[in-house]
């Protein structure tokens, strides 16, 4: 059976699938953001199959969340790096690292204790706030048709 494919979609969330939402495709990037950059590290450090590490490199390569970069030591070596593109997907992947180890934690170890580099304090949980910084839950946030004509819900309690 084939992928379903969604590059004609509307809804942002199913195009982004296309470009990192297999299983693959995000670990790469999370071990690239680790530092990860050549082929043979990935395929050693994630297990995963030659053929499919260098169709999904080479999907993410087109899709700008990584790039291809000749280092030339001796002769032609690659390394991926992330891009822009693919560096903004750190908040994406720290959510979901998040709601992992919250709802489908390793009963074998801790879960990892994420920092700030700067002070050594713990992160906070990366949540939807809304213009004042305030969290927002689902029921507090609604899609918008047309910006210039919201015609805005009547406010809600916060429950708290």
């Amino acid at each position: 059976m084939a992928r379903k494919r969604f590059d004609d979609s509307s809804c942002s969330v199913a195009r982004a699938l296309n470009e990192v939402g297999d299983w693959w495709s995000l670990l790469i990037v999370l071990h690239a953001m680790y530092g990860t950059r050549r082929f043979v590290d990935f395929q050693q450090e994630l297990g995963i199959a030659k053929n499919i590490l260098g169709d999904r490199l080479c999907r993410l390569v087109e899709h700008n969340v990584l790039k291809k970069v000749d280092v030339g030591e001796h002769g032609s070596r690659y390394e991926y790096r992330l891009t822009d593109k693919g560096r903004e997907l750190f908040p994406v992947v720290v959510a979901l690292r998040q709601w992992g180890d919250k709802w489908n934690p390793c009963p074998e170890q801790p879960s990892l204790d994420l920092r700030d580099r700067m002070t050594g304090r713990p992160i906070r949980h990366v949540e939807v706030q809304d213009a004042d910084g305030k969290p927002l839950t689902i029921r507090e946030v609604f899609v918008a048709d047309d910006v210039d004509e919201v015609e805005r819900p009547a406010p809600t309690r916060r429950s708290t």
